[in-house]
Parts: structure tokens; C-alpha cells; sequence
């Protein structure tokens, strides 16, 4: 995240760079050890312009600076009270259990991701 805030202060001397170009794209791929095919690139790149303009437009809605900021639309004062979790069987976990390619007892076996480790 702090190469991306140098980045784009760099670039556009504040943080509020319109659109990410290609040089500071590719970069950023660079940064994150990804490897792209063209069409990915240029998909993802859009995407992220995209976002950034999206951003920008709730960025220009003036809030009244009595508005509390908040992470969720209801307060968790005024919310009602959340259940309790408790564990119940399910009359469903046979037929669960049914469709999974490959059971050991009652547990669903799930393949191993393959993965490299990133040096």
C-alpha cells in the first residue's frame, strides 16, 4: 500500500491520481510478481480505473461534517440483538454429504491446492 500512496504521489503530486496509467500499471503488476496474459492486463487495468473513478465520484459528495462516520448502515446500539449461535443437526447432511466427490466417514475430503512459495 505504501509503494502504491509513493506512487501515485509521484505521479500526479497528491493522491488524487485520475486514472492508472499503463507504465504505472505494469509496475504495480511488477510489484506483485503477477503474471498477465495482454487481455488480463488490460481487463484488469480498466477495472481498477474503474474503481478509482467510482471512488472519486463518492469522494465528491459533500457530507455535513456532523455525519459520523460509520462501517455499517445500522448502528449496532439501535440493532436488535443477534441470535445466539448454537450447533443443530441438519436433517440435510446426508444428501450433503451424498454429493461430494470423496467422503472420509462424515467428513468431505477437498483437494489440495497446488501453490508456489513466492521468494
Amino acid at each position: 500500500m505504501i509503494a502504491v500512496e509513493v506512487i501515485m504521489t509521484r505521479e500526479s503530486g497528491n493522491h488524487a491520481l485520475d486514472e492508472i496509467s499503463e507504465e504505472l500499471f505494469r509496475h504495480l503488476v511488477d510489484l506483485a510478481a503477477f503474471h498477465l496474459e495482454d487481455d488480463e492486463a488490460t481487463y484488469l487495468q480498466r477495472e481498477l480505473n474503474g474503481q478509482l473513478k467510482a471512488i472519486r465520484e463518492l469522494d465528491a459528495i459533500e457530507v455535513d461534517a456532523n455525519v459520523s462516520i460509520t462501517s455499517h448502515g445500522v448502528p449496532y446500539a439501535e440493532a436488535m440483538w443477534l441470535r445466539e449461535d448454537r450447533i443443530e443437526p441438519s436433517s440435510m447432511a446426508d444428501d450433503i454429504l451424498e454429493q461430494a466427490p470423496e467422503v472420509d466417514e462424515r467428513s468431505i475430503i477437498v483437494p489440495d491446492i497446488p501453490h508456489e512459495e513466492i521468494t
